[in-house]
């Protein structure tokens, strides 16, 4: 009778799963277990000082009535739809003007990077705040060729309109990866494209931005995510109340709305619950929808 192997770690090894120790303990307990947690609480109606009462799938039947609800996933998918092909088109752009080989890149590089380092701290948003508000830096200078700006951040229809800027603003993550992938295109294809008698923009759409697709690819799933998930802007602009007249009633400062202002955190749950089952579901069909436009170098 064979014997199974017995599978020995070695020194390497036994060090290697001790300092694996703290983040699987963080994993654990700031990860999987309050993530677990929330789906029990999604099928319940909990406030936090009493115990948790199941009430089954009623917390996502309220939804269906719930204007608030759907009116966050207007704005939401608004802010999304608009902001992140902006955000993405002017960093390829600025990635393009980068790579024509400016003397000074590491500064600029480094300078147009800093807005994503601070695009989602409190102080930007802070600082949006004084410069579309009524008395900001965009109406001063307005007010200097004579022209009477309006209230930016009270007014519904330009409210979520100053977020989209800021979230284009924070454009250097994107395009730093764009100018790393552009530093991969060979100049020969470059040269061959231009003796076919190429110009400028059809080296573009012809070379550059198919090889570049699975950059692009990269950066739309990352900035798609974000967007989902972006709130500091909006508390902080609005006040918490995703005001003027829900303009910036973003999905995630409803949640908040609901597990800490209103202290419905079986709601809360279940929301949270639905705008991470839309990210994997929006995510997997980028992923088949890939097939049809990236092109890798091995296809």
């Amino acid at each position: 009778m064979s014997r199974k192997p017995v599978f020995h770690l070695n020194r390497q090894g036994r060090a290697a799963h001790v300092f694996l120790i703290p983040w699987q303990l963080g994993f654990l307990l700031i990860t999987a277990v309050p993530l677990f947690a929330s789906l029990y609480l999604a099928f319940t109606d909990y406030d936090i000082l009493n115990a948790p009462e199941w009430t089954g799938l009623e917390n996502f039947q309220r939804m269906i009535h719930d204007d608030q609800f759907w009116a966050s996933v207007r704005v939401t998918v608004t802010y999304v739809l608009v902001s992140v092909p902006l955000q993405l088109g002017f960093a390829l752009l600025l990635a393009l003007i980068l790579d024509r080989g400016l003397s000074g890149l590491a500064f600029y590089r480094s300078a147009f990077y800093l807005p994503s380092l601070l695009g989602s701290s409190v102080a930007i948003a802070i600082l949006w705040r004084e410069i579309f508000g009524d008395a900001g830096l965009i109406n001063k200078g307005l007010a200097l060729i004579g022209i009477q700006g309006e209230s930016w951040l009270q007014n519904p229809r330009t409210a979520l309109a100053t977020l989209i800027v800021l979230n284009v603003w924070t454009f250097g993550s994107p395009m730093v990866i764009f100018l790393a992938g552009l530093r991969q295109i060979p100049d020969e294809l470059y040269e061959a494209a231009r003796v076919d008698g190429a110009g400028i923009w059809r080296q573009f759409t012809h070379v550059t931005v198919p090889l570049l697709t699975p950059i692009i690819f990269f950066n739309l799933i990352l900035q798609t995510i974000g967007a989902f998930q972006t709130f500091t802007q909006a508390h902080i602009i609005s006040g918490g109340t995703g005001g003027p007249a829900n303009s910036t009633l973003f999905y995630t400062l409803y949640v908040y709305q609901q597990g800490f202002v209103a202290f419905d955190m079986g709601y809360a749950s279940a929301l949270a619950w639905v705008l991470m089952v839309a990210i994997a579901a929006i995510t997997a069909l980028h992923f088949l929808v890939s097939k049809y436009w990236v092109f890798y170098g091995d296809s």
